[in-house]
């Protein structure tokens, strides 16, 4: 066997089939606490509303002096890492394609991501810095975040119900709102045989990009984007999406993501305790001013667009990646809003009013804080599975 033949071997092990999701949501847990102990945790919003900052002071409608390019701003380059990680992973799995969607899609994508944008920063964050690693943190916001998320999807997915509904009953197929693993091109095709070689200078040129950045003297931003791959990848292969995690309990009843949520929120909160109780991290930080009602509100209009968009932060970035046009448009929009949203609650100091920073251990201690969300991720995982369980025997039907 030569090597060439052995490598092949190997990339098809890897890429062949789509990566478990439950251990997959919980290497994602374990890579967003070292990313805290490294820096900061994990968000997508972040980076996105640098990217509608740029926009909009390209357009001349804004200017800021201290405004960094994305390329030099961490939380831009933790997205750029996202997103190409996703692409190379796409093409080493033969996945890549530019997937087009109907002219009423791309509307949901825009609006939902308008949403998105506006949701994210009326609670600080999206669903994975405003809820998934301000709940690790073990900031209340997450909390209020979390139950806002869980009323926005249920509302934005009895409409897609109702519309699918309504398209079924006019003789016209329903929209599509799984995130299963898109089918690999023929066999005899072009692009079956070209993608892995592109997948593999992808992964090369992000390694470069990486050498370039500690070269010139930003090894801190060459981290962040190979963090930033490194999530792409598994997000991309596993398919993990805390979409579906709000979503599919309401449209499907499935509780994969779900379940793999709640334990991934175990595991980081556990990480991101035992990182501020010994002092290796402030314990106010990424403890938001937004309980309760930025947290809330912010939660409830971010839930309702990224079922909409079908994508959230994070997850409307990998799915860019892998050419979905609908997803790209989500992307484009969430940064604009959140920009605008951002400069309305700065401008008006609406920002100074959505809460107050409440970090659990110093309302109920250590301890109960800590067993406190434990719980309440099991009661999430547990009441998933019972309701998927309905769902299959017939018991419930929407």
């Amino acid at each position: 066997m030569t090597f060439a033949t052995f490598l092949h071997e190997q990339q098809s092990k890897i890429f062949a089939q789509p990566w478990p999701v439950i251990p997959a949501a919980l290497v994602i847990a374990a890579l967003n606490v070292f990313l805290f102990a490294f820096d900061r945790p994990w968000t997508a919003s972040d980076g996105l509303r640098n990217w509608g900052d740029v926009l909009l002071q390209s357009a001349g409608i804004t200017h800021q002096n201290d405004l960094l390019p994305p390329l030099l701003y961490s939380g831009s380059v933790l997205n750029i890492g996202l997103l190409f990680g996703a692409f190379a992973a796409a093409l080493l799995s033969r996945e890549f394609a530019i997937r087009r969607a109907p002219g009423a899609e791309l509307v949901k994508g825009g609006f939902g991501g308008l949403l998105m944008g506006s949701g994210a920063m009326l609670s600080f964050g999206c669903n994975v810095g405003g809820f998934f690693s301000a709940l690790s943190a073990l900031s209340l916001s997450g909390l209020g975040m979390m139950a806002g998320l869980v009323l926005g999807a249920f509302m934005a997915t009895r409409y897609l119900i109702l519309e699918n509904k309504r398209r079924i009953e006019a003789g016209r197929l329903p929209f599509s709102t799984a995130c299963a693993a898109p089918p690999c091109p023929a066999a005899s095709s072009l692009a079956f045989k070209a993608q892995p070689v592109c997948g593999a200078l992808m992964v090369s040129s992000l390694i470069a990009a990486g050498v370039v950045y500690h070269q010139l003297g930003h090894a801190r931003l060459a981290a962040f984007l190979f963090f930033g791959v490194a999530l792409g990848v598994i997000l991309q292969r596993s398919r993990f999406c805390l979409v579906n995690a709000f979503r599919e309990p309401f449209m499907s009843g499935e509780s994969e993501h779900a379940r793999g949520a709640a334990l991934a929120l175990i595991l980081s909160t556990i990480g991101f305790a035992i990182l501020k109780a010994m002092d290796l991290k402030d314990a106010t930080e990424w403890v938001f001013p937004s309980f309760w009602y930025g947290s809330v509100m912010g939660g409830i209009v971010f839930g309702a667009g990224m079922v909409l968009a079908g994508g959230c932060g994070a997850g409307s970035i990998w799915r860019a990646g892998e050419g979905h046009v609908k997803l790209c448009v989500a992307v484009l929009f969430f940064a604009i809003g959140s920009s605008c949203t951002r400069l309305v609650l700065v401008r008006t100091d609406l920002i100074n009013s959505l809460g107050s920073p409440f970090f659990l251990p110093n309302i109920i201690g250590w301890a109960s804080a800590l067993s406190s969300i434990v719980l309440m991720m099991v009661i999430w995982y547990l009441l998933c599975a019972w309701n998927e369980q309905r769902y299959s025997t017939g018991v419930v039907k929407f």
